[in-house]
């Protein structure tokens, strides 16, 4: 299916679509820490208009931290920028190992439109910090374009969730990740 893809500039990237990681806390000590927004600001994602496939690659290294989160929401002044700086750090060199692994990238093998015409059905390979392994999400439309939430088990891939303070201190290992592409595939 990828065979096909012609088309050398991205349909979807950073000034044009969203890609969003959230992440959440727990342990012991959770009280003390944040559930984080992170917003991958460096990316390019490819569609083949025949066949719909999908090819997208994220650039690793351009994680931000946006801020924090609190029942669902934006908790906003709640994280200090130097905070955030040392989170990126923590998250691009201990987690990820952005230096040996900077791309992220998806390749979908098959792409599927629901019978309400409204979202799509996509199953793949993700590739992330050197492993490959098979993910599959349902989009919906949010009458702007199409949103999909895929939720990442850091373990799969061979991530650590990061962990301090003897473990009093950690991210959950599931991560979930929110993409919005304006109009139709």
């Amino acid at each position: 299916m990828l065979a096909r893809m012609v088309a050398s500039e991205p349909r979807f990237h950073q000034d044009n679509a969203d890609v969003l990681v959230f992440t959440f806390k727990e342990g012991l000590l959770s009280a003390v820490a944040h559930d984080l927004k992170i917003r991958v600001t460096k990316f390019a994602v490819r569609v083949d208009e025949a066949t719909s496939a999908i090819d997208a690659t994220f650039d690793a290294r351009s994680l931000r931290v946006m801020g924090a989160m609190k029942d669902g929401r934006d908790a906003h002044g709640s994280i200090s920028d130097a905070d955030k700086k040392k989170i990126e750090e923590n998250i691009l060199d201990d987690v990820l190992h952005v230096k040996k692994f900077p791309e992220i990238r998806f390749v979908s093998t098959s792409v599927d439109e629901d019978a309400e015409g409204t979202g799509y059905r996509v199953r793949g390979k993700l590739t992330l910090c050197g492993q490959t392994h098979e993910v599959s999400f349902v989009s919906r439309s949010d009458g702007e374009g199409q949103v999909a939430e895929i939720k990442i088990h850091q373990p799969t891939w061979g991530v650590k969730p990061y962990s301090a303070m003897l473990g009093t201190l950690k991210i959950q290992p599931d991560v979930t990740v929110r993409i919005a592409l304006p109009g139709a595939l």
